[in-house]
C-alpha cells in the first residue's frame, strides 16, 4: 500500500503579510499543495493522508470547491482527512453540508472512528477537532481490534493544549503507521512507524529547514512500513544567519557581506540577520537598501559600541559619565551588566553631544 502523508497546509494563510512578497507566499501554499496532489497521481498512491489544518481558518465554500477539484483529479487515490484546531468543525461550518468527490473521506466525528478500504485491506482511524483545544490525552488506551488489516492512525496535536500524546505508548500500538499533524517541523518519531509531516511550506521565520511531505509504502502481508521518505518540496526556506563584526567593520563592508551570504544561499529564500560583536562607536549601520533589494524579513542589531572606558573615565572623571563608569564597571561582569554599561555610556555621550 503506497501513501502520501501531509497536513498543516494552512490553505488561505498569508505568511509575511505586509511584506512585498506576502501575496506570493499565500500563493505558494496553494501551489505546493497542488504539487503534492500531483505527486500522489504520479506515484500511483493508494492513499493521501491529510492530518489536520488543511485550511488556515474556517473554509469558505469557494475554498472547499477549489480543494475538492484537486481531489477529483486523482480519482484512484483515496483521500482521507481530519480537521485540526485551525479548521475545526463548527456548528455553522460549510464542511457539514459539503459534498466531497467520491474518493474523499472526511473523518469529521469528534470521537475516534474509522473507514475500511477492502481493495487495499486498509483501515484508517482518526477524529476531528470541534473545539479550539483538546487538553485530554484522547489517544491513551486506544482499543483497536487485532486483525490482518493494515491499520493507520491519523491525529493532530502533541502539546499540552492540543491532544497531549505519549509517543512511547503510540509506538507500541498495533498501527502500521501513525500520521501526525500540528507540529510544523517534519520529523520521524519512531523509525518507519510514526511521523509528523510538517507544513509543506514554512509559515513564519521560526520554521527553518526543509519542508515537504512523506511518501511511504506498507507491505500487504507483514503490514510494516518498508519505505518512508521525506520529499522536500517547499518553494523556499526561512534562513537565520548571524554576522560577526569588529571595530573595523564599516557599513559598506557589512552590506557586502550580507549580500554575498544571500547570493550564496539563494535570493528566493527569506532571511533574518543578527549582527553580533563590537563596533566602532562612530559607526551606525544603515541596511535599508539591502532590505529593499533582498527578501530580508528582519535585521537585529545586537552589536555594541567598543569604548575605551579607561580613556573615557580619565576624560570624564568629574562628570556623570565618569560616575556612571565607576559605578557599573568591575572585573567580572555579566552580559546584562556589560550591555547596561555600553548602552548607558552611549546614551550619556549622545546627550552630551546634543548639549554641546
Amino acid at each position: 500500500m503506497k501513501f502520501i502523508h501531509t497536513g498543516d497546509i494552512h490553505w488561505g494563510m498569508c505568511p509575511d503579510a505586509g511584506k512585498p512578497w506576502g501575496k506570493e507566499r499565500a500563493q505558494a501554499i496553494k501551489d505546493t499543495f497542488r504539487a503534492i496532489v500531483a505527486h500522489a497521481k504520479d506515484m500511483d498512491a493508494d492513499c493521501l493522508f491529510i492530518s489536520g489544518d488543511l485550511f488556515h481558518r474556517q473554509p469558505l465554500m469557494k475554498d472547499l470547491k477549489e480543494v475538492n477539484y484537486l481531489f477529483s483529479t486523482i480519482p484512484t487515490v483515496k483521500v482521507i482527512l481530519i480537521a485540526g484546531n485551525h479548521d475545526r468543525i463548527r456548528d455553522n461550518s460549510a464542511l457539514l453540508s459539503f459534498t466531497w468527490a467520491p474518493n474523499v473521506t472526511f473523518l469529521m466525528d469528534g470521537k475516534l472512528t474509522s473507514v475500511y478500504f477492502e481493495d487495499i485491506n486498509t483501515e484508517v482511524y482518526g477524529f476531528s477537532y470541534h473545539t479550539a483545544e483538546i487538553k485530554s490525552p484522547l489517544l491513551e488506551d486506544i482499543q483497536v481490534p487485532l486483525n490482518n488489516r493494515i491499520q493507520i492512525l491519523m491525529a493532530h496535536g502533541g502539546d499540552a493544549s492540543h491532544l497531549p500524546m505519549n509517543y512511547n505508548s503510540l509506538e507500541l500500538s498495533p498501527f502500521s503507521y501513525i500520521a501526525l499533524g500540528h507540529i510544523h517541523k517534519p520529523q520521524v518519531l519512531a523509525e518507519r512507524k510514526m511521523a509528523y509531516c510538517g507544513s509543506p511550506e514554512p509559515l513564519d521565520l521560526t520554521e527553518t529547514g526543509p519542508h515537504g511531505f512523506f511518501a511511504g509504502e506498507i507491505h500487504p502481508v507483514t503490514r510494516k512500513i518498508t519505505q518512508l521518505d521525506f520529499i522536500p518540496l517547499a518553494s523556499l526556506q526561512y534562513i537565520p544567519l548571524a554576522v560577526s563584526i569588529s571595530k573595523n567593520t564599516t557599513n559598506g563592508e557589512l552590506s557586502d557581506r550580507i549580500a554575498r551570504e544571500i547570493e550564496a544561499r539563494g535570493s528566493q529564500n527569506i532571511y533574518r540577520f543578527r549582527i553580533k560583536g563590537m563596533r566602532d562607536p562612530d559607526i551606525s549601520f544603515d541596511l535599508e537598501p539591502l532590505m529593499a533589494r533582498f527578501r530580508i524579513a528582519e535585521i537585529i542589531d545586537d552589536s555594541e559600541p567598543q569604548y575605551d572606558f579607561s580613556a573615557l573615565f580619565a576624560e570624564h572623571s568629574s562628570d556623570m559619565i565618569g560616575f556612571f563608569i565607576q559605578a557599573l564597571q568591575k572585573e567580572q561582569m555579566s552580559p546584562v551588566e556589560k550591555k547596561a554599561l555600553h548602552y548607558g555610556v552611549n546614551a550619556l555621550l549622545h546627550t552630551t553631544d546634543e548639549r554641546s
